[in-house]
């Protein structure tokens, strides 16, 4: 989605937490989208739990099972039976329904703490250099035209390439997908103060004598609460998949640990030998992504009146 499709608006009137979920509610493809994403989130974090319903875990290693032609699984799907839902995975054997499990923990996680840690540099730096302007404005803007102009996919992959082993892999990627996401959300949030900052409201609060941290706190902030919460509902699912690719690329989350990207990248080889390998993984990034974007797109039609809301 390009930066001119974001929402910049304020609504004319603030709605209620109450009357937001209403709306949504009457959204059947928001509503289902919502639900898929409480799910997979749910699976995350009761990853442990949900895989020892099968009796499985995403180290163990199955090497008597791997009978089929190239070290698959044996049986036309992968080694698919009643203990291993998924089948497994080639060369090593390691339940492929445990690691997709576990992998929703580790994709959820390094996409919403990107996310999130993005969304707070983007909302406070773009909302402050729209607020203060000056020498403060000229130097995040600068910054921003930096960032947006660097090859930052290239740049991943190489801190990624040469990151010491003793570095927290989720820490690294959380950190650089973070960097390289926030001037977006800056720059939006950015044009959105500086039409604020003139508003009769805005004004009135001045001449009543609030002082410039209870203008920006109380009045500007508030207004600003709508775009963020759309950009970070779209950025979410770009993040995912980032750090998906860069998994697949081999620079992202390291084995054993469980990554739907790596999985993915890992699975290529084997496509026409065992489909089930890239299927089930492939289908749990699609329908992540695919869920957080129509979520993100009734968000945006609903809290941004010039979209108008779906039904």
């Amino acid at each position: 989605m390009s930066e001119s499709q974001l929402p910049i608006g304020v609504p004319a009137s603030r709605r209620s937490a109450g009357e937001l979920l209403r709306t949504l509610k009457r959204d059947r493809w928001a509503l289902t989208s919502a639900i898929v994403i409480g799910a997979l989130a749910v699976t995350g974090v009761a990853a442990p739990l949900i895989a020892g319903i099968e009796g499985q875990d995403p180290y163990t290693f199955h090497t008597e099972l791997l009978t089929g032609p190239g070290s698959t699984g044996g049986g036309p799907l992968g080694g698919l039976d009643w203990d291993h839902w998924f089948g497994v995975e080639p060369l090593t054997g390691r339940d492929l329904f445990a690691i997709v499990v576990y992998g929703a923990r580790t994709s959820f996680l390094i996409g919403l703490a990107s996310t999130a840690v993005a969304m707070v540099l983007g909302v406070v730096l773009g909302a402050s250099a729209g607020y203060l302007g000056g020498w403060w404005d000229r130097i995040v803007m600068r910054t921003i035209d930096v960032l947006l102009g660097f090859p930052s996919l290239i740049f991943m992959i190489a801190i990624g390439a040469v990151a010491p082993p003793s570095l927290p892999r989720p820490v690294l990627l959380i950190a650089l997908i973070a960097v390289f996401n926030w001037p977006r959300t800056a720059r939006v949030i950015r044009a959105q103060t500086l039409s604020l900052r003139k508003r009769d409201f805005v004004s009135a609060a001045r001449v009543l004598g609030a002082g410039p941290w209870h203008v920006f706190r109380h009045e500007l902030l508030p207004n600003l609460l709508a775009p963020a919460i759309v950009l970070t509902t779209i950025s979410i699912p770009q993040l995912i998949g980032l750090e998906a690719a860069l998994s697949f690329l081999g620079v992202g989350i390291t084995a054993p640990t469980p990554s739907w990207g790596r999985t993915i990248g890992d699975a290529i080889g084997w496509v026409q030998t065992q489909p089930t390998y890239l299927l089930f993984p492939g289908l749990a990034l699609f329908a992540a992504t695919l869920a957080f974007n129509v979520l993100g797109d009734a968000l945006r039609d609903t809290l941004d009146p010039r979209f108008g809301v779906r039904g």
